[in-house]
């Protein structure tokens, strides 16, 4: 497999660094706080649903496999995790969707050395259908994928390597995720979107590996959406725009339709 991973972590460690730009502080403003409302309401869920999920779910074991329930305790218990985590990254994305392409716009131009101004709420709204479309793409692209490794993580002897599969799962989604906005924004279709980072995946994998793991950190969670969007936007300009994108096809860039 092509690429680096230390080179697409390296863009979210960009991202972070840019979150105080006076050019584009203004744009990280919006996906920030709903990225914070949200998560703050995924945890205080979690708080006081935690343990009656798990044991609903524990419920359904038969009465003669009552002493297998201290075993699949912790089963249950990162499922409910995981639910949780996905479901509310899902919709923080989904809400933030138009604020986050109006954010990679903005950053895309003064990486480009273009002046970058606001162009106020008019220019938010009219990304908001095709913005909601996009995500709902990635939505049905994720689903199937999804509920395939939960089938996966209660089959015996397999679901030793569900983690893993997590894991990877995870960072692969959260690069789709979040590389998908500068290059909706430079009109590159989703299919093309994902061809062009399945060239480079080691890249795309560092790069979503990180933003998986910085989701799962306390605080750090809170400014990695805005950061995740600075990040991938460099990705796209360095990796596809400075010296590759539009030139010649070649084995590690796939062609792009007009």
């Amino acid at each position: 497999m092509k690429g680096n991973p230390v080179r697409g972590a390296g863009y979210l460690i960009q991202g972070l660094k840019m979150l105080p730009d006076p050019a584009i502080r203004p744009f990280v403003l919006v996906p920030l706080m709903v990225n914070i409302l949200l998560f703050v309401g995924a945890i205080w869920l979690l708080m006081s649903q935690f343990d009656i999920w798990v044991d609903y779910w524990l419920g359904f074991l038969p009465e003669w496999a009552s002493f297998l329930s201290w075993l699949l305790w912790p089963l249950f218990a990162l499922l409910v995790l995981l639910v949780v985590y996905y479901s509310f990254t899902l919709v923080a994305n989904l809400i933030a969707a138009p604020f986050n392409g109006f954010l990679s716009e903005k950053v895309e131009k003064s990486l480009r050395g273009e002046v970058v101004t606001d162009e106020g709420w008019q220019a938010v709204l009219a990304l908001i259908p095709r913005a909601v479309g996009r995500e709902l793409s990635k939505l049905a692209y994720y689903l199937p994928r999804f509920l395939a490794l939960l089938v996966l993580s209660f089959i015996p002897v397999l679901n030793i390597i569900a983690p893993v599969l997590w894991f990877l799962f995870g960072a692969w989604m959260m690069a789709i995720q979040y590389c998908d906005y500068p290059m909706d924004n430079n009109k590159v279709s989703f299919k093309q979107m994902k061809l062009l980072l399945k060239a480079k995946r080691m890249t795309s994998v560092g790069f979503g590996g990180l933003v998986q793991l910085g989701m799962m950190i306390p605080i750090v969670n809170l400014i990695l959406m805005p950061a995740a969007v600075i990040g991938a936007t460099c990705y796209w300009v360095e990796e596809h725009v400075e010296g590759h994108y539009g030139n010649e096809t070649s084995p590690e860039q796939p062609k792009l339709d007009n």
